[in-house]
């Protein structure tokens, strides 16, 4: 008898791969709408946080998104070459940046609401469904970075619903 407990489950059994392919999967069903409104998956999540709340500095943006301001810099340049938001110097505080929307930026709001509903036709699932689902996978993303840091606070957005 072969002991295999040292072997990694087959990839369909691992929750972190069903995360990782179902995450690559969404991205592919909006890359055609994205690329309609002229986006990039990284800039619409950039948008969406500005949607929620507009003019937030650099390191608020990062932190929302798990991401190092560096990593964020050259996608704002990008956003910003676009016509979409406008970084500038905080008055109060050199140190940082502060990045709001345009009107450009603003009006694409509401074309951006295709991305949901095009998940939920796509999927066959509710909307309540989908969002159990939501709750479920934030649960988990939450115990994780409660276990091993670098999420930041947390927000309404990442609230328990």
């Amino acid at each position: 008898m072969t002991d295999t407990s040292d072997v990694p489950l087959p990839l369909d059994d691992q929750l972190c791969y069903a995360i990782y392919s179902a995450g690559i999967a969404v991205q592919r069903l909006y890359k055609p709408l994205l690329d309609e409104l002229g986006l990039t998956y990284p800039q619409y999540l950039v948008l969406n946080v500005l949607w929620r709340e507009d003019a937030q500095t650099v390191g608020g943006i990062a932190e929302r998104l798990a991401l190092e301001s560096s990593t964020l810099t050259p996608l704002l340049k990008r956003l910003e070459a676009a016509g979409l938001v406008r970084r500038a110097r905080n008055p109060d505080n050199e140190r940082q940046v502060v990045v709001e929307l345009t009107a450009r930026g603003r009006a694409l709001r509401p074309r951006a609401g295709c991305l949901g509903e095009a998940l939920l036709k796509a999927s066959g699932q509710s909307a309540r469904q989908l969002g159990e689902l939501n709750r479920g996978v934030r649960r988990l993303r939450d115990a994780l970075y409660d276990v091993i840091g670098k999420w930041g606070a947390r927000t309404p957005d990442r609230a328990e619903s």
